[in-house]
């Protein structure tokens, strides 16, 4: 990760747990919504229908899709952040 301050062990370990946390809530978020969308509430059968099945396979593809833009653009912020901040800084006379 670029920009990011070396971490110990320590806080290594808390940066995978939240990452760890924030990839089951979107799948738990993800299953719920596509079910919700794509499943109806009253089964006929017991099988996953082929319409069902290409429902779910769409919503599951969008959501991965919107959340590869989102960590894209949340990374594009985050470097351009830091590019300002350094910008400031050697402004400032604070780094060279």
């Amino acid at each position: 990760m670029a920009g990011l301050p070396a971490l110990n062990e320590d806080q290594m370990k808390l940066v995978q747990d939240l990452e760890i946390e924030m990839m089951s809530d979107m799948y738990t978020r993800m299953t719920n919504s596509c079910h919700k969308k794509c499943i109806p509430t009253k089964y006929k059968d017991s099988e996953i229908g082929k319409g069902e099945a290409v429902c779910i396979d769409r919503c599951v593809a969008k959501y991965w899709e919107i959340h590869e833009r989102v960590g894209k653009k949340l990374q594009k912020m985050s470097t351009q952040d830091e590019e300002a901040l350094k910008k400031l800084a050697a402004e400032q006379g604070l780094v060279k």
